[in-house]
């Protein structure tokens, strides 16, 4: 999600693309670089329930859970400041970053902060978990009144908050990436990197053609990632090696989200695509009425996205159809999440909603939330405000 005064801007350019070039509709196939198979389970770090960004290294934002609505508040953490990304849980803690550029670090069970980071920085994204270490990045820039124009990576003791080491690099709004021993991130200046998740020591680097505004999404050893050129790379998770490039799909700062052997992703000219995830090639696009800055959920083969024409959609996973459709009282910025059976988002009315992921009915509503509203652990629902976190409970 951007920051509110850069979705103004955002907003009339992207208007403007839509005027200028729709995307295309291209119906896919079922069969073709299609595997109807559920995305592959992460493996479970011992006492970790929601390790990074988007769930799992894929970013499909979908997790078995039996948690439903009704819920109870069971506690409010106020942040001090916007909070546009959602938290991290494990260790019997809860990381979430603010727009001020703080990490905290809170008692899942109180609410109450054990420790905090200070950055100095914006903090637009959301930390990742791994090893008993978090990891996040922040970036320089006049929105916080940050007097730094640069960005930083941070790893930190998840149980003390002292800093393990520190890596510069360009601005940077990517949520970390923690996969086989190294940290994936990307910045402004079109730039990928890969650290030593140990050390911080660089392992590689790789450039692309644009900014790097969204995160890096893994499935086996290839990285995916979209870039405000408009291109969508995958890359050797090993090396940096360029596997391949497919362009011209507007500005790209949704996340890519990998599931049966496709790559999905939104678009500021307001289209959702999907690419073969071995070859590139686009197997389906789908235009909707306003640009989409939310990066795709992916839960039994649909992708589940919001656009700014107010509308969440279901599109099939396979062919692009649309399958359900729910209309918002608002333009839809952030991500959504699927926790169980039931898909979390919310809108710039500062509504979150839930719908059956079905179906798209409506079950519940919350006053409060704007951007990337929900992550959970076995017995929480962590429900992301717009300057508070609330832990909710089954009733």
């Amino acid at each position: 999600m951007l920051a509110l005064a850069l979705a103004v801007a955002g907003a009339l350019a992207a208007y403007l693309v839509l005027r200028r070039q729709p995307p295309p509709t291209v119906r896919g196939s079922p069969t073709v670089e299609f595997t109807p198979k559920p995305p592959p389970a992460p493996p479970k770090q011992p006492g970790v329930f929601w390790p990074t960004y988007g769930y799992d290294p894929q970013r499909t934002r979908a997790v078995a859970s039996r948690l439903r609505p009704p819920f109870k508040r069971l506690w409010t953490f106020h942040g001090r400041a916007l909070l546009e990304f959602p938290p991290v849980v494990g260790y019997g803690r809860v990381y979430v970053t603010n727009f001020g550029g703080r990490l905290f670090s809170l008692d899942a069970r109180t609410g109450r902060a054990r420790w905090t980071y200070r950055s100095y920085r914006c903090g637009w994204a959301s930390p990742a978990l791994a090893a008993h270490v978090v990891y996040e990045t922040f970036i320089g820039n006049a929105e916080c009144h940050s007097r730094f124009r640069d960005g930083e990576l941070v790893a930190l003791s998840a149980l003390s908050g002292r800093l393990l080491w520190l890596r510069k690099l360009g601005p940077t709004e990517s949520s970390p990436l923690v996969a086989n021993g190294d940290v994936y991130v990307g910045d402004w200046t079109g730039r990928i990197y890969a650290y030593d998740a140990r050390t911080g020591r660089v392992r590689w680097t790789a450039d692309t053609d644009g900014a790097v505004k969204g995160s890096i999404a893994l499935a086996g050893n290839r990285l995916y990632v979209g870039t405000y050129a408009g291109s969508v790379y995958s890359l050797d998770a090993r090396s940096g090696r360029r596997l391949w490039r497919d362009g011209g799909h507007g500005s790209l700062y949704s996340s890519p989200a990998v599931a049966y052997d496709r790559v999905y992703i939104g678009s500021l000219d307001g289209g959702v695509y999907a690419f073969g995830a071995s070859t590139g090639t686009l197997r389906w696009s789908e235009p909707t009425g306003g640009y989409v800055y939310a990066s795709p959920a992916v839960w039994h083969g649909l992708v589940l996205v919001g656009s700014y024409d107010h509308d969440f959609y279901a599109f099939d996973a396979a062919t692009g159809a649309v399958r359900w459709r729910f209309r918002a009282d608002a333009p839809i910025s952030g991500a959504a999440s699927v926790i169980g059976d039931i898909v979390y988002f919310s809108s710039f009315d500062e509504r979150t909603y839930a719908l059956a992921a079905a179906s798209g009915r409506l079950l519940a509503t919350w006053p409060d939330g704007k951007y990337s509203p929900a992550v959970s652990d076995p017995k929480h629902l962590y429900l992301v405000g717009l300057g508070r976190l609330y832990a909710l409970g089954e009733r």
